[in-house]
This record gives structure tokens, sequence and C-alpha cells, in this order.
């Protein structure tokens, strides 16, 4: 039942991280925004936890949050809207923007409470963090099968790249799948290696 409640936690992150995407999201923006989870992780530390931290770590995360509010501002001023586009229209996209930010925001809480729920996890039963990595990738999967429509558009899209030959041995592919295969290799290794908290 706590892996239930891990793997829920996981999926809503997973699934709303990606589609804030489709919300005029920049993807550099998604990234520096994602690195605010160390705001969210004192955040709950401290009121889900009663953590207390030292005075330098406090002024590093308002530098941290200063450069994301700085990267979120900057963002909101290019939010693109077609030329020849109505007032009505720029509010629209503008607050489309908005319900990305929203997106981001809940998931990035989500993700630290998940943190913190997996912590005292460990704190109960001991820690075994291959055992936790596993569930939460395994179970998720029939969970995306409610997303296959978009999952297989995205298929199609991947198909229509243009093709690159793989070295060594001699075949090509589309070039979006062998990003894909790629990033799913350098993965593996990153994942199993390294020591987990």
């Amino acid at each position: 039942s706590n892996y239930g409640v891990m793997v829920a936690m996981f999926f809503t992150v997973s699934v709303i991280n990606n589609y804030a995407l489709n919300f005029n999201i920049a993807m550099p923006l998604h990234m520096i925004f994602r690195s605010g989870s160390l705001i969210a992780n004192m955040i709950l530390g401290i009121v889900i936890l009663k953590k207390r931290y030292s005075m330098s770590k406090y002024l590093s995360i308002v530098l941290v949050s200063v450069g994301i509010f700085i990267c979120t501002v900057m963002s909101a001023q290019q939010v693109n809207v077609e030329k020849g586009a109505s007032e009505e229209e720029g509010v629209y996209a503008f607050l489309h923007w908005l319900l990305g930010i929203a997106m981001l925001t809940f998931a990035l809480l989500m993700s630290a409470r998940m943190g913190i729920f997996q912590e005292t996890l460990y704190k109960r039963h001991g820690k075994h963090s291959k055992e936790a990595l596993f569930y939460n990738h395994c179970l998720p999967l029939p969970g995306f099968l409610l997303l296959s429509g978009d999952i297989y558009r995205h298929a199609v899209l991947f198909n229509q790249t243009s093709p690159v030959e793989i070295p060594v041995i001699g075949q090509s592919m589309p070039v979006m799948w062998f990003y894909l295969l790629m990033n799913v290799i350098t993965q593996y290794p990153f994942i199993f290696s390294r020591p987990h908290k």
C-alpha cells in the first residue's frame, strides 16, 4: 500500500511535468523550474518534518529562487502568439502559460512530498532503494495505457524524422528513435550505479 501511494505520486509528477510543455512552457524554463526542487524540499522539510537549516542554506535557496523568478518573468514576456492575433488571444496565451507554471509548481511540490514520504518509509522499514526504484518505474507502466493515443502520435512523429546511420552496425533509423535509444542506454548504468538515498 505504501508503494501504491509512492507510485501514484511518481506517475502524477511524470505526467504533469510532460504535459506542462503543452502550455507554452519553453524547454529552458522547464529545466530551470525543475531545479527548484531544492526550494520545495526545504519548504516541505520545514513544514512537515520540522527541520531547521543553517543560514547559508537559506541564503542559497533565496539566490536560487531569485534566479528561477527572473527566468520565469523573462519567459512570460516571450509567450508567443501568432502574428496578427488579437489582444484577447494574447491574454488567452498568457493564461495558458500561467496554467503551465501552476502545473510545474504542483509537480515540484508533489515530487518533494514524494521524497519525504520515501524518507519516512526508509526510516520505518529500512533502506531498500533498488526495490523502491523497481516499483516506482514498473508499477506505473499500465497507467501509460491511458496516454496511449498521445504516445502513438509521438511514435508517428518519430518515424517521420530524417534517418541516421548507426555506427558499427551500419543500419539506419529515424533520428528521434536514435536519440531515445541513446538516452535509455546512457541512463541505465547511471541509475543502477549511483548510490540511492
